[in-house]
């Protein structure tokens, strides 16, 4: 066996010698010795050698060998020969400087059987499927799941119900298989590099540029996150019969958030079973609700497999994909997926970790859909055709069905609460988890995680407490904020769908695991027509709400700006880069302490 030696820059002498392995033939293997300094000392002779601090040597395929003869120095030109025996690159070492998701002692740990690491130690070949490895990598997806189902989605699905009736569902359904390709992706790119979105953006685009994508997802965020606190204080105050205002339910919310985050304290699996529960919840009261009203299920086939869009209904439709397909959400799978423990140098490790993601994140959409299915029936069997369908939303939705199908045996107004409680804590968590990814990722910002929880929900908490303060009396403004909240969802969906597709398509970041030219076809054509709805939203606002010469103009600059940014990010034209980053060079790195 042929073992080249490096420390600390310089190599020395290969040694050959024999190590006994049945799993494998004999094979050439780099070997780099794990200790920050060599030490010398005096033999008895009176020479020189050096003594390492750890005598361990540990190859790239996690093998241990004893150390057979003590290295001597060499020249530079051995030096250069001995770059030969390298078959794959040398892992840098970890730089405890950068900002990590979670750190090595928070992660899950997939416990592997000794049969299985004996028959699998080269990892080149994916383990078979274990449920019990399935159990364990689960979690993440559902997380994922919950950016589906927040009150931003909510709102949406009853608008769509109740002025479109069965007609979206198809584009729901269209809109959830989308979000789960874009959503696979993303976890792709966290489990082969074992890095998320925010931090590759940071890495591999100028300055200015991923300064732009981090403003840009900080912005999609905020929407977001006035939806979920704002559904969780109208929640708050249906369930107070009206005595709690919703500037108290957003303070309530923020403080409640910060509780159920601590659980993180106590592990990752702690926090993920209380999402279980949130998510639960939901099913449970929109089951209930879809019990109660009982929708037509013909009505209800028709409008999942027959394509129906009127020019009256787009915005409606433009808000289900905007809502389903949320930019923060790319933005959080990538680090979840990082909350288990894997080792991205084994191919086969990492391969098994991308298909128990791929089972689990569809298993958590497929519910998120159903979820999401009861609550547009519910509104268009109980609300469609009627003089109620344009005034309808989240504080007068549970009002409304009450009227209709009366109490029973627990008022359907309080289980819409309930649900709504429920789909406002869960996102409301996952959005704090989502900023500090984003904030920490794109910043490099070392801090704390209550730290930097406290920052990024301050980012949304002062917005949200304004909003909901102006809007306390007014709840016809709040649905037609909340409507347009998720439209901004969509506009900002390229920033964070164009430069996930051009990472995962990038070799030098994602070596063999790459996506393939069908895939990153279905991806592109994924954005491609978001990104088409965005601009007949664009032109559908120009030509309905802008009046005068100056506002046209002031629109006209910032569109041109929007779509100019879209380009360089698909294209990434040299000239322009080259031009901009002679301003503001790439590289820097904003650090906090």
């Amino acid at each position: 066996m042929l073992i080249a030696l490096k420390v600390k820059g310089t190599f020395m002498t290969p040694l050959m010698f024999p190590v006994e392995d049945d799993s494998r033939d004999l094979q050439d293997v780099n070997v780099l010795y794990q200790n920050e300094k060599p030490a010398e000392r005096k033999t008895e002779g009176g020479g020189n050698f050096l003594q390492l601090k750890n005598e361990r040597i540990v190859s790239h395929s996690d093998t241990e060998t004893s150390l057979m003869a003590p290295p001597r120095e060499v020249s530079r030109e051995d030096e250069e020969d001995s770059l030969l025996l390298r078959e794959e690159p040398i892992p840098e070492p970890e730089d405890e400087k950068q900002e990590r998701a979670y750190e090595t002692s928070e992660k899950v740990v997939i416990a592997i059987e000794d049969r299985e690491s004996l028959e699998f130690e080269d990892y080149s070949v994916t383990p078979p499927f274990s449920w019990k490895k399935l159990w364990l990598f689960t979690g993440p997806g559902f997380l994922m799941s919950i950016g589906f189902l927040d009150p931003g989605n909510l709102e949406g699905d009853l608008q769509a119900g109740a002025i479109a009736g069965y007609t979206l569902l198809w584009l729901l359904l269209w809109a959830t298989v989308m979000g789960l390709l874009i959503q696979l992706l993303s976890a792709r790119l966290g489990v082969a590099t074992g890095k998320h979105l925010a931090e590759h953006c940071r890495e591999e685009y100028p300055r200015w540029a991923s300064f732009l994508l981090w403003g840009m997802a900080e912005l999609a965020l905020i929407g977001a996150d006035i939806q979920e606190v704002i559904g969780s204080a109208i929640a708050i105050k249906i369930l107070s019969n009206g005595y709690l205002p919703l500037w108290a339910g957003v303070l309530i919310t923020a403080i409640d958030c910060f509780i159920f985050l601590f659980l993180e304290n106590y592990g990752v699996r702690k926090l993920e079973a209380v999402f279980a529960v949130l998510i639960g919840t939901m099913a449970i009261s929109f089951a209930w609700m879809f019990g109660e009203t009982k929708p037509s299920g013909k009505e209800l086939l028709i409008g999942i497999l027959i394509p129906k869009l009127s020019s009256k209904t787009i915005r409606q439709a433009v808000g289900v994909v905007g809502c389903v397909i949320m930019p923060h959400n790319v933005f959080l799978h990538s680090a979840l997926v990082q909350s288990r423990k894997i080792d991205t140098t084994k191919k086969g490790r990492v391969q098994e970790a991308m298909n128990y993601y791929t089972i689990e994140s569809t298993i958590a959409l497929m519910v998120s859909f159903i979820i999401n299915l009861f609550v547009t029936t519910v509104f268009a069997k109980g609300i469609y055709g009627t003089d109620k369908a344009n005034s309808i939303g989240l504080i007068n939705a549970g009002q409304y069905m009450e009227e209709k199908y009366g109490g029973g045996l627990l008022p359907i107004l309080y289980i819409w609460a309930i649900g709504l409680l429920a789909a406002g804590q869960s996102s409301t968590m996952t959005g704090t988890y989502a900023g500090q990814f984003i904030m920490g990722g794109f910043l490099n910002l070392r801090l704390k995680k209550w730290l930097r929880a406290l920052i990024t929900r301050s980012c949304a908490i002062v917005p949200t407490i304004v909003v909901a303060l102006i809007f306390n009396r007014s709840e016809d403004s709040l649905d037609v904020l909340n409507e347009w909240l998720n439209v901004l969802q969509s506009v900002q969906i390229p920033f964070a769908v164009i430069p996930l597709l051009y990472l995962v398509s990038k070799e030098q970041i994602m070596g063999t695991f790459k996506i393939g030219p069908k895939t990153k076809m279905a991806a592109w054509i994924v954005a491609a027509l978001v990104m088409v709805i965005n601009a007949y939203l664009l032109l559908d606002f120009f030509r309905a709400e802008v009046t005068g010469l100056l506002v046209g103009l002031i629109v006209f600059v910032i569109t041109a700006a929007y779509a100019s940014f879209i380009i360089y990010l698909v294209a990434r034209v040299d000239t322009v880069s080259t031009l901009l980053n002679s301003i503001w060079p790439k590289g820097s790195v904003v650090t906090g302490n």
